[in-house]
Parts: C-alpha cells; sequence; structure tokens
C-alpha cells in the first residue's frame, strides 16, 4: 500500500525544486491558453511528481493540470488515481507572495482519500489520509495533529477569502454572517487555515478545477473530530471544473444551488 509518508517525501522534493528557483527568480512566464500563467517550474514540479509516484505504484493514473486530460470515457474506469497541481497559485509565484503551494491527492470513489499540500516558501507541510487524520509540519519540527470543528451562521466568524478572486457574490453571501476578522490567503492553503482553526469558513463562489481543491479538502476532511468533515466537493466528474461552494459551515445551515449561496435567512444575491 502506499503510505503517506512516501506521498509526502515525493511533494517534499517537489516543493524543495520550486522553493530553488522561487529563492533565484530565474524561471519563465507565459500564458496559457485559457490566458492563466504556467512557468517552468510548474513544469519540473509536475515531473518530479509524475516520477515520484510512479516509483510508489505504477498501475495509479495520473492526472495533472499540466497535462492533456483523458477523456471521461477513460476516466470513469479509473477506481482510484493521483490528482495533482503541481504549482497551484502561479500567480502568488509571480508576484512573489509566497502564497503558492504544490497539490497531490489520490481520489477513489470520487473522493479525496489522501492529500499532500507543501507551502514551499512557508516551510509548511499538510497532509492526510482517511483513517489516519490530518496533521501539519513545520519545517523539521514534529508533526502536530489538525481538528477541526464546523461552524454555524450565527457564530462569530473568522473568514478565509482568495487574496486575487474578490467578488460582488462573496458580499453578499458575508453579509447575513456574524463576520469578526476576514483574512487573505492564496491557494490552496485556505483549505489549510480552516482545518487548523485559524478560520471558521472559506466560500468559494466562483469556479475552481478539481486539481485546485482536491488535497487541501482532503487536510480538511480529515481535520475533523471525532468523524471527518462531510465533503461537498466530488471528483472525476464529466467536467473538472466546479460550481461554488463553502467549507467550514455546517451543512444544511446555508443554501448553494445555480451559482449562488445564501446563508441564515433569505437568498442573498449579487
Amino acid at each position: 500500500m502506499v503510505t503517506l509518508g512516501a506521498v509526502s517525501d515525493v511533494v517534499s522534493r517537489a516543493a524543495a525544486a520550486v522553493l530553488q528557483h522561487y529563492d533565484a527568480g530565474d524561471t519563465w512566464v507565459r500564458e496559457k491558453a485559457d490566458g492563466s500563467p504556467v512557468t517552468g517550474v510548474d513544469l519540473q514540479a509536475d515531473a518530479i511528481l509524475r516520477d515520484g509516484l510512479a516509483a510508489l505504484d505504477p498501475a495509479i493514473p495520473y492526472l495533472s493540470e499540466e497535462y492533456e486530460i483523458p477523456p471521461y470515457d477513460v476516466r470513469r474506469r479509473w477506481s482510484r488515481y493521483w490528482l495533482v497541481d503541481p504549482l497551484d497559485g502561479t500567480k502568488e509565484f509571480v508576484d512573489r507572495t509566497g502564497e503558492f503551494t504544490v497539490n497531490v491527492a489520490l481520489i477513489e470513489g470520487g473522493e479525496p482519500t489522501l492529500g499532500v499540500v507543501a507551502a514551499p516558501a512557508a516551510g509548511l507541510l499538510y497532509y492526510a489520509r482517511a483513517g489516519e487524520g490530518a496533521w501539519k509540519r513545520e519545517g523539521d519540527g514534529p508533526p502536530r495533529r489538525l481538528r477541526s470543528a464546523l461552524s454555524s451562521p450565527s457564530d462569530p466568524l473568522r473568514v478565509v477569502e482568495s487574496r486575487s478572486h474578490p467578488s460582488a457574490a462573496l458580499e453578499a453571501f458575508l453579509k447575513p454572517l456574524n463576520v469578526v476578522e476576514r483574512v487573505k490567503s492564496g491557494s490552496s492553503l485556505k483549505f489549510c487555515v480552516v482545518a487548523e482553526g485559524a478560520a471558521d469558513v472559506y466560500p468559494r463562489l466562483g469556479p475552481t478545477m478539481e486539481w485546485d481543491v482536491a488535497a487541501g479538502d482532503c487536510v480538511h476532511r480529515h481535520s475533523g473530530h471525532p468523524e471527518p468533515h462531510p465533503g461537498a466537493l466530488r471528483y472525476n466528474k464529466p467536467s473538472l471544473r466546479n460550481g461554488s461552494f463553502v467549507v467550514g459551515l455546517r451543512p444544511g445551515t446555508y443554501v448553494l444551488a445555480d451559482g449562488y449561496v445564501s446563508a441564515g435567512r433569505g437568498r442573498s444575491t449579487d
């Protein structure tokens, strides 16, 4: 069986390569067809992850942001597969905010059962596996178990939000909540901030891709104690694009439908 420690070691190797280029400021940047940035380090990290995970178990398929996506007729037959974003937060990497991550998740039956998130510039590693809980390691320090609780809209809430994607929909969603603090963060770190209890809620009211969220989603789900948190996101869909979602609020305390979210009583609109 592939171990969480072995996957974490592969992710750490990719994170070290990313950090080396970040510190040197020596990587190229270009636009992909969709207008989003890609750097040389995205591709280098992807190669490290692809080779490292194949060495652990060559039978597990590999799906990455940086390679052609197999058609759904092929993917639907996968019982499990690696879902990878070798550099989430490329904009943060280019802008030198430090809030970028390397992400690997193992998807089984449409759910993330193993997830590793490395934040190279901060020296952080978050990891989780079904049955093993969620953990955080800072530098060479000992791992710390993460435990988080779900909140209600009336609770005093610390909200973590995207540094790069402000929206009118988010403001409408937050209006009926008891927001006491707003924290900005980039990449999949937002899931991890909620998982470690530094924030209570992460609303994302705009599209993401499955590889953007899977590893962080796994960390948050398995920070639940004594039982994992329920997950609103599903994986290996015909389209890999996600709709809006909310992490950290109790199910049934908000409504998410047709591209909008409302919390508490009534419906929030843009």
